[in-house]
């Protein structure tokens, strides 16, 4: 049996021909896959049900346990997000730039994939089938590695989706799946091969993927998001925005984890927050200045840095936009952040100032999502500042290579002053 890194270095020699496939060819795979997958859910389900009974029995939390899950609604939500993936333009082959640099010497710069990527997640088998097909789409290998939580599932889906992508006439080494937890590391090792690494999980796993790897890693490592109340903002809208962004799906990495209220906003309007989230069966943590306004529990200084992925919230007078910027870019992880107000310049000031990956104003932070801003899904969610930032969907799984096409042109001429450059940009 073939190990991980043979796989991977097999991948590597392979990657060149997915990437060459017409687009025609790999969104005929993407429609086989989700055929597959229509036809083969009785069998993905009864996978996903043992998988969530083992869980179950051995005490997982109820809000994993919910991330586990992959019913017709998750069945649904994929496929859609394969047909949206399909409608996207190609992102591998377009010309980025077309420079003459002298006559008859052109130089293009073209997208290209990055190459083979390893994918590591934990629990919600959905990342998988996004995962992959996004890959496919861009003309990458993926080396896919689930928890251990969702084993079945993930086996069901894999087999699946591979199937699929080689009936329709994709190489055998597209995709390959990963599925003993010590193969891990010899993933890890796989520098050389393996171009880019992206881990899905918790703030300790993708830290441990971060510091046990020579291959470049994009990702983010927690979610501490915010929302901050501006002294301008509607009440209705306010109440709404944090509800959502808290409650809505509480164990993901753009819920919000930290309200932050402007101390020149009224009374009333910290109460009616509070209130309305403890409604919604959320443990509100506050300063002693929120618990002098609306009874909550009280907040420590560790609140600020914590990613609770439940239904808990601390919440902070501020003075102003000024000092929530200062706290969000202290505390935050530069993920998601929101403001919630009516003045312009102040959204302004927010939007420019906050260090994040996305800012919004007078929207959810939950609209950080690949399949929500039209990507298609995504591989996940970066908060580097290098290559890709945000959702990460096509256009961030590609990179670009140079071209250059010349008659006989050498530089010993140019080095010379026999002849020199004139650089003239060509319509892309």
């Amino acid at each position: 049996m073939s190990t991980v890194r043979e796989i991977a270095d097999q991948m590597k020699l392979e990657n060149p021909i997915l990437a060459a496939t017409p687009v025609e060819m790999r969104n005929a795979a993407l429609e086989k896959i989700r055929t597959a997958l229509l036809a083969n859910k009785q069998a993905i389900f009864a996978a996903n049900a043992e998988d969530l009974a083992a869980a179950e029995e051995a005490g997982v939390a109820v809000p994993v346990v919910k991330r586990l899950r992959f019913d017709e609604g998750k069945l649904a939500d994929v496929c859609a997000g394969i047909t949206d993936l399909i409608a996207l333009p190609d992102p591998v082959g377009r010309t980025l730039l077309a420079r003459e640099l002298d006559e008859g010497l052109v130089m293009r710069r073209e997208s290209c994939p990055i190459g083979v990527i390893g994918v590591i997640f934990e629990a919600r088998p959905d990342a998988l089938v996004q995962i992959s097909t996004l890959c496919l789409k861009s003309g990458n290998c993926a080396i896919l590695k689930g928890g251990s939580e969702t084993a079945r599932t993930n086996r069901a889906l894999f087999q699946t989706i591979h199937a699929a992508a080689q009936e329709a006439g994709l190489p055998q080494g597209c995709l390959f799946q990963v599925e003993a937890r010590a193969d891990i590391a010899e993933l890890l090792a796989c520098d050389g091969s393996v171009d880019l690494l992206i881990p899905r999980g918790s703030n300790e796993f993708v830290r441990y993927i971060m510091d046990n790897t020579r291959i470049p890693v994009m990702g983010h490592a927690d979610g501490i998001c915010h929302v901050y109340v501006d002294r301008a903002a509607d009440a209705e809208k306010a109440v709404r925005i944090a509800v959502d962004a808290k409650t809505q799906y509480v164990s993901v990495c753009n819920a919000a984890e930290t309200l932050l209220i402007d101390r020149a906003a009224s009374p009333a309007l910290t109460r009616a927050l509070v209130e309305s989230l403890q409604e919604k069966g959320v443990e509100v943590r506050g300063t002693d200045e929120v618990r002098s306004l609306v009874s909550c529990e009280p907040a420590t200084d560790e609140d600020w840095d914590t990613e609770y992925l439940a239904l808990t919230i601390s919440v902070k007078l501020v003075d102003g936009v000024a000092e929530a910027i200062d706290h969000i870019n202290r505390h935050g992880s530069h993920h998601t952040d929101a403001i919630v107000t009516e003045d312009a310049a102040t959204a302004a000031r927010f939007l420019q100032l906050v260090d994040s990956a996305n800012v919004y104003q007078n929207c959810s932070t939950r609209f950080a999502d690949g399949f929500r801003y039209g990507f298609g899904a995504e591989v996940g969610i970066s908060t580097s500042k290098l290559h890709a930032r945000g959702p990460v969907g096509l256009d961030g799984l590609v990179t670009y290579k140079y071209k250059i096409v010349g008659n006989g042109h050498i530089v010993s001429d140019y080095a010379s002053g026999a002849k020199s450059f004139h650089f003239r940009d060509l319509q892309a």
